[in-house]
């Protein structure tokens, strides 16, 4: 068995040796050190579970100390030795992270019990947390619906990837629920209990790009008032998920490509290289193809992103899972509208089957929540309750006849994307997203309408 690693730190010999032969005869691995600064500069070689610091030290006290150790470590522990008269102090310490503090003077048998009693808080927080993860896994697969075989193999290439650190991209349209695999892949990983970070890449600006992702020096650029980490620091040993990489610009592109591959940043208006540490999920709803043919995405790119490529089918194309989705849908919303029991008309059914779904699972789970509206305190839902969008299907189903009205073309584009934003309440990017396009188009488009005074419907 690995034996656990402590790190003594006290300017009094004589308690030093005594503590270290202690904790060795208990099987405990001991480090010692005369001074905090001794302390971090072991840390920084030879990191530690557990630190027992002295608080009244020359130079850096235990207080400081045990922050100083904390912020580079996180996970490790510290126990105070204090004597009667500052006990405050210790308190403080541990309001800093500290996990215990011994007054002083104490027994052997006294150091041993804090000892021990940290290690097994330790076990029973690592419990916690694999209880936690299984939890998670639970829940994931009830967020996952279908048993058609196209998302089966979605759910299998889930279980796949997972457990490694392999780059993933997603690819699938709108609304079929890219970001929901990404986070499954994160929540059954081994970094499943450290950062998920999402950005989506259609939504910053290309002058804030850099300093978003890598981050930013104070004063490097105007508005910098202040240093600023960037997402990939802000993910250190944990997932990032690139929502719709395909719209990073392509200057940048290349600064991500070196990223990836070095796993070094370089914050705007700084030299220095920070190591990093992350997990890389890419999606896009583009075809990604066209765009490197048009030397819009660079090809080098793509191959780094495209380790294990995980495409997710779209609703018309698994429409099996239409009723468990809706079933989970009206189970889901409960809560919040306060209904006993809904269910869907078989008439209605059929043509929710019937219906393309150009929206995906997103679409079909605002529609039901609209139809739940409409129906009130009715059990039934019906065709009165529900209104397809306005739009044929491939099949050639349409649910509105061609309108008698014969408009330009532009002046349709401006109505429907005023329309998305009506029925997204003027969230841009859920309404780029319904209609196709990316946020930077969409907010051209609004720009446009405001110097030419259209923007009201």
């Amino acid at each position: 068995m690995e034996k656990h690693e402590i790190l003594v730190v006290d300017d009094d010999q004589h308690l030093r040796m005594v503590l270290n032969q202690t904790l060795e005869a208990s099987g405990y691995q001991v480090l010692v050190a005369e001074s905090g600064e001794e302390a971090l500069s072991i840390l920084k070689e030879h990191p530690v579970e557990l630190i027992i610091t002295d608080l009244m030290m020359p130079g850096i006290k235990g207080i400081e100390l045990v922050g100083k150790a904390r912020e580079q470590y996180p996970d490790l522990g510290a126990i105070v030795i204090t004597a009667y008269g500052t006990i405050e102090r210790a308190v403080e310490a541990m309001q800093n992270g500290a996990f215990d503090f011994i007054t002083k003077p104490f027994s052997i048998s006294q150091i041993e019990s804090r000892v021990q009693r940290y290690f097994e808080y330790q076990k029973l927080r690592l419990e916690n947390q694999t209880l936690k993860r299984k939890i998670q896994n639970y829940q994931i697969e009830t967020q996952i619906i279908g048993e058609s075989p196209a998302i089966k193999e979605v759910i299998n290439y889930i279980d796949i990837v997972a457990k490694s650190d392999a780059t993933v991209f997603i690819r699938g349209e709108s609304g079929t629920g890219k970001e929901l695999v990404a986070q499954a892949i994160h929540d059954r990983s081994d970094r499943a209990d450290k950062p998920f970070r999402k950005i989506n890449c259609a939504a910053v600006p290309e002058t804030l790009f850099e300093s978003t992702l890598f981050g930013h020096e104070k004063g490097s650029f105007s508005g910098a008032y202040r240093q600023q980490k960037g997402i990939f620091e802000e993910s250190n040993e944990g997932t990032i998920l690139l929502d719709e990489i395909s719209e990073i610009p392509y200057a940048l592109q290349a600064k991500l490509l070196r990223v990836l591959q070095e796993m070094k940043v370089t914050r705007v208006g700084s030299t220095t290289e920070i190591p990093i540490d992350v997990r890389i999920i890419a999606t896009t709803n583009r075809d990604v193809d066209e765009l490197i043919n048009s030397s819009k995405f660079r090809e080098d790119l793509f191959f780094r992103l495209n380790v294990f490529p995980i495409t997710i089918p779209p609703l018309r194309k698994r429409k099996e899972d239409i009723p468990l989705l809706i079933d989970h849908f009206i189970e889901a919303f409960k809560p919040k509208y306060h209904y006993d029991k809904k269910v869907i008309a078989p008439s209605l059914m059929q043509k929710i089957l019937n219906y393309d779904w150009p929206g995906n699972v997103r679409q079909l789970k605002h529609m039901i929540e609209r139809a739940l509206l409409f129906s009130g305190k009715e059990e039934m839902i019906t065709e009165k309750h529900f209104r397809f969008e306005e739009e044929g299907n491939r099949n050639g189903n349409k649910t509105s006849a061609i309108p008698d009205e014969v408009i330009p073309l532009a002046e349709m584009e401006r109505r429907m994307i005023l329309a998305a934003l009506k029925q997204t309440n003027n969230h841009r990017t859920k309404a780029a997203e319904l209609l196709g396009i990316t946020v930077r188009t969409l907010r051209n488009k609004l720009n446009e309408y405001e110097q030419k005074g259209l923007l009201e419907g």
